[in-house]
């Protein structure tokens, strides 16, 4: 190659190896191009069908389950719904239940917090103890816990009122559940006694 004193170079050949080098470009070219493309459609892969209509589907998800009906729950009635037995899961605190199937990835039975699934779980936030033993078969009415472990209590409880659907109360023995209104069971209810 040489200048051609106009500031551009020319090969010997003359001409023909402008066109080898147009040539090169395009193939080059192409070739970026196509792996644009495989980029692209390697994140849409990754991320694109997480989120949407159908994404949880083509992701082998279960489709999300319908919104529960408000109704209490006793202790025995809470353990159906672990992640295992059924596919609702629901936990919970401070005499609240919550919904927590959406975060089934934390609450499920291969979660690590799936130890709380269908049960009381107030006594494990509190105490910041996710072992089995922390836990009570029975009713767990706190009152053995101190001031700092109730304030947990409720924080954990104001957390999950925010993130998960509210969906009834943990009874007490012999306690008999509410009777709720289907206009009861639209609005939020986040206010309790």
């Amino acid at each position: 190659m040489a200048d051609d004193g106009q500031g551009r170079l020319r090969t010997e050949g003359g001409r023909g190896g402008g066109a080898a080098a147009t040539g090169g470009q395009m193939l080059l070219s192409i070739g970026l191009l196509a792996l644009a493309l495989l980029a692209a459609y390697r994140l849409y892969l990754r991320w694109g069908t997480r989120s949407g209509p159908g994404g949880s589907a083509r992701r082998g998800e279960a489709a999300p389950l319908p919104r529960m009906k408000r109704r209490d729950f006793s202790l025995e009635q809470l353990r159906e719904f672990d992640g295992a037995r059924n596919p609702r899961i629901l936990l919970a605190v401070n005499g609240k239940v919550f919904d927590v199937t959406k975060g089934s990835k934390f609450y499920g039975p291969e979660g690590p917090y799936g130890i709380f699934a269908g049960r009381d779980a107030s006594r494990g936030l509190a105490t910041f103890c996710l072992d089995k033993d922390a836990l009570r078969d029975e009713y767990d009415d706190l009152s053995d816990l101190n001031a700092v472990q109730m304030e947990s209590v409720r924080e954990w409880e104001m957390q999950f009122k925010e993130k998960y659907d509210y969906v009834g109360r943990l009874l007490k023995p012999g306690e008999e559940p509410s009777e709720y209104t289907d206009e009861e069971d639209t609005k939020d209810h986040t206010k309790q006694e």
